[in-house]
């Protein structure tokens, strides 16, 4: 069926069930679909339909109703619910030897904590957020546990690295089985990931499981960030991975160490790359830790941007643009991140540039 107007009607004879339907197969238009698609047609999408992007589209839009509701039940202090029928969906895609690698490792990954704040548009909880992102991980981690564990120990290879598309399918799924693993906190998990890290033979792995470890307060994290920067100190490109990495640590120690670790001799505000890596990472790349309840995320970027826009206004105003959505914010973390506009605002000497962004975040929308 091809729509082509604004209303068609089509009907069906003689169908012997109840169908479900899958609409706009293959991506075959850019628009955003409403449907009346129910619980248990999106699941049985996500668990059979032919079209892999259909298949895909229902178990994020299964996911994402979850998540928005358990964000509501986080921030009300009530239990946070589960989706028998979304684990049965996964469980399938899992099962499914004729799926592609890539494809399954797409399905495990429940929609991202970015996708999460556009679908609630405002009175933005980043904390609550991630909770609710992270408790469905762990639940997928400890309820798929043994088929993830199968499918990571299949997924392995017996011969050397190769960039194809088919190794890097098989290495993405390999991946996201580890990390959904090592969401449950368990210390199977753990060393699963820290194994990886240290017989890794390419970046890819190495840089994912250090990923994965880096979300965990564990001694092998600590390891692995020392031995990463040890083993690769002098590959700028990479080192910059490495200060990205800790930047994006969801964890209330965060700024500390990012703080601290602009005093690393391998970090200067005359290099930006390294401020992107560091600052800019923490500034859009960390929700929780930038969006900090008590507003001091907001006071370290506005106080990186100060000092930085005398010498690259550039980067200073690139930085500043991590403010853009704080009207979508609760309204104690709105009241913080525009009191740090205001300061950056009444700055002396302002560049255009800065000013204009800082202008423009706090004109009334």
């Amino acid at each position: 069926m091809v729509l082509t107007g604004q209303t068609a009607t089509f009907e069906f004879a003689d169908v012997a069930e109840r169908p479900v339907i899958s609409i706009n197969r293959g991506f075959s238009a850019p628009i955003k679909l409403i449907t009346d698609l129910n619980a248990n047609d999106l699941a049985f999408l996500a668990a059979h339909d032919s079209d892999a992007f259909n298949r895909w589209q229902a178990l994020q839009t299964i996911s994402m109703r979850l998540l928005i509701d358990n964000v509501a039940a986080a921030r009300a202090h009530q239990p946070l619910r589960s989706d028998d029928k979304l684990m049965q969906a996964l469980a399938a895609i899992l099962e499914d030897a004729t799926l592609e690698p890539a494809f399954i490792a797409l399905s495990l990954v429940p929609p991202g904590e970015g996708d999460i704040a556009r679908e609630l548009g405002h009175d933005i909880d980043p904390d609550a957020i991630f909770r609710t992102r992270a408790g469905l991980r762990a639940a997928i981690g400890e309820q798929l546990g043994p088929a993830l564990t199968a499918l990571y120990d299949r997924m392995g290879f017996s011969g050397g690295y190769s960039p194809d598309a088919k190794s890097a399918g098989r290495r993405a799924l390999r991946n996201v089985a580890i990390d959904l693993l090592a969401a449950t906190g368990k210390s199977a998990g753990i060393a699963r990931a820290s194994r990886q890290y240290e017989i890794a033979d390419n970046m890819t792995d190495r840089m994912a499981a250090l990923a994965t470890l880096s979300l965990h307060d564990v001694p092998e994290r600590q390891h692995a960030l020392s031995d990463f920067y040890t083993r690769y100190a002098s590959d700028a490109l990479v080192v910059d991975k490495w200060f990205s990495l800790q930047a994006t640590i969801p964890q209330p120690n965060t700024l500390e160490n990012v703080r601290g670790l602009t005093a690393h001799p391998a970090f200067s505000l005359a290099n930006p790359n390294r401020v992107r890596a560091l600052v800019g990472t923490f500034a859009q790349g960390n929700p929780t830790q930038f969006n900090r309840a008590d507003g001091l995320g907001y006071d370290f970027v506005a106080e990186t941007v100060l000092a930085l826009d005398p010498k690259n206004p550039q980067i200073s105003a690139r930085l500043a643009t991590a403010f853009r959505t704080w009207r979508m914010l609760e309204s104690g973390r709105r009241a913080k991140a525009e009191a740090a506009l205001k300061r950056i605002r009444a700055a002396h000497g302002l560049s255009r540039d800065l000013a204009d962004i800082v202008e423009r975040a706090l004109a009334a929308p």
